[in-house]
């Protein structure tokens, strides 16, 4: 079933020059990029994307990772993207993820609690709908 999904490179891989290997990735798995913008992200929109942390001890620290550089945001297509894109993220936690993952491969955990996982991807079709029209809103 070809579907929809938004995918993210979150400030670390933008600062570490992971864009084309995660863009690289995408692709060489056949799935198509609909969109694609290198932006700023602001509170306003984190609050949306991430509604259902808002209350939680750890989204100050979430909103300030996410602000502290530019997101890459994709829309990207192909059939069962959503699932197909979480396995190629990996686990959460760095190193909890399999090598050849881009969390795997990429990722990083450090001592002071910020997790760099490099990359986010739409959890089911429905929350991929939900975020694209967040980041997307004339998509």
């Amino acid at each position: 079933m070809t579907e929809r999904t938004l995918i993210l490179v979150k400030p670390d891989g933008v600062r570490r020059g992971l864009i084309g290997s995660v863009l690289h990735r995408i692709e060489r798995k056949g799935y198509l990029i609909q969109k694609l913008e290198k932006r700023k992200v602001d509170e306003a929109t984190l609050a949306q994307h991430y509604a259902e942390h808002v209350d939680k001890p750890f989204y100050p620290e979430l909103v300030r990772f996410m602000t502290s550089g530019d997101v890459v945001a994709i829309i990207a297509e192909g059939e069962n993207v959503v699932h197909g894109f979480r396995v190629m993220m990996g686990a959460t936690l760095p190193t909890d993820a399999a090598p050849g993952t881009i969390r795997g491969d990429f990722g990083r955990d450090w001592d002071n609690h910020e997790i760099q996982n490099i990359v986010h991807g739409s959890d089911a079709i429905e929350s991929a709908e939900r975020e694209i029209a967040i980041w997307f809103p004339e998509a």
